[in-house]
């Protein structure tokens, strides 16, 4: 079975969380290949809860494709990808200073809350 590439990759919903099967499906990666990089990358930190349960954020997702782009298409070893996302993360833009906006409307907070609400009931 031949790995799907970047661009087939299917888009990642609007959501908060999201599970393990779920992330696994978004970024054609085995639920045990993710657990395995999460040991290996210190950036890949999904929030547990009952039972072990892990739950990615949107966030993590993304960082889970950069990952596999980096191992799968680009050819890196685990260590070198280690390197190489460290290196990214140096050079990335400070974030933004306190109080400014963040560009989320009252709508989305709420929605958002509810869906945390939602995973935690």
């Amino acid at each position: 079975m031949e790995r799907p590439a970047k661009s087939e990759l299917p888009p990642i919903p609007a959501k908060r969380y999201f599970t393990i099967g779920e992330v696994s499906e978004l970024c054609a990666v085995k639920a045990h290949v993710l657990r395995y990089w999460e040991q290996e990358f210190s950036q890949l930190r999904p929030v547990k809860r009952r039972g072990n349960r892990r739950y990615y954020q949107h966030h993590e997702v993304l960082l889970i494709r950069r990952i596999r782009e980096l191992l799968y298409e680009e050819g890196f070893t685990i260590s070198g990808a280690r390197q190489r996302l460290e290196h990214d993360a140096d050079s990335a833009p400070s974030p933004a200073p306190a109080g400014a906006t963040t560009g989320l409307d009252v709508g989305e907070l709420r929605s958002e809350l509810a869906a945390i609400l939602k995973i935690l009931g």
